[in-house]
């Protein structure tokens, strides 16, 4: 099964999805092997071995940890996209999936901040402080343009042009397009490049947004650096940097 696994995600890859949609199918599938070979106590397991049984009772474990449905309802599309990729392949003569049904969930309203909780969010970088100025950056082009975290970090020199307020963005299968940028932002932006400059090192790349070793941001490192600001104004559950790109949507 580790052999499918390796090349369900190499077709993936040349499917096109992102580095994260692969890392997140990949997840859920070895929580299945994991499951197969831990619980069930079947060792070396081979995918025309799964029947769904095996699935139903990797469900089950699944709601005794407590997963939501819409957590168990995600991880079931994965598995239904293997098994559907390993039928036809022909690595598999049936598919275990077939009488797996996805639990449903409810369509719960996105959490978003309010006007005056991005007002707060704003004023939060310390503008003496160079770090200070490249996150004010990030957070007014995040909150102005809807980007998701993995299309921040993905943003180079050439990509702006911060007088037309223009932003060409690599989104999910690497497919680009034109984002317009409020003046709040470019504005950020402007302040923040004399200092990208300081940071440049032989390592850097002309990715906007740069580290203190003057390496390219990626987008877990800009997760955490933004979270940190976040929780300052909001402890409720759920709240993240793609609130932002939800508050941008609202706000509009």
């Amino acid at each position: 099964m580790t052999n499918d696994l390796d090349r369900y995600a190499a077709f993936l890859r040349l499917e096109g999805k992102s580095a994260l949609t692969i890392q997140a199918y990949r997840s859920d599938l070895d929580q299945l092997y994991s499951h197969l070979v831990h619980d069930l106590g079947i060792q070396n397991p081979h995918s025309e071995q799964i029947t769904p049984m095996h699935i139903r009772s990797f469900m089950r474990s699944l709601h005794d940890k407590n997963d939501s449905n819409r957590s168990i309802s995600r991880k079931t599309s994965a598995l239904n996209s293997f098994f559907l990729w390993l039928k036809h392949n022909d690595r598999i003569t049936h598919n275990p999936m077939d009488k797996i049904k996805r639990p449903k969930y409810s369509n719960k309203l996105p959490n978003f901040f309010s006007e005056e909780e991005i007002s707060q969010l704003l004023r939060i970088p310390d503008l003496d402080n160079k770090f200070g100025v490249r996150n004010r950056a990030m957070l007014e082009l995040l909150y102005s343009s809807g980007l998701r975290a993995a299309e921040l970090a993905s943003i180079r020199m050439q990509d702006m042009d911060l007088k037309k307020g223009l932003i060409r963005v690599t989104g999910k299968g690497n497919k680009q397009r034109i984002v317009p940028v409020g003046k709040h932002a470019c504005a950020a932006i402007s302040d923040y490049l004399p200092i990208r400059q300081s940071l440049l090192s032989p390592d850097s790349k002309d990715t906007l947004f740069l580290s203190k070793s003057g390496k390219a941001l990626d987008s877990r490192q800009i997760y955490i650096l933004l979270q940190k600001y976040i929780r300052l104004i909001a402890n409720q559950k759920g709240y993240s940097p793609h609130t932002l790109r939800h508050s941008f949507a609202t706000h509009l």
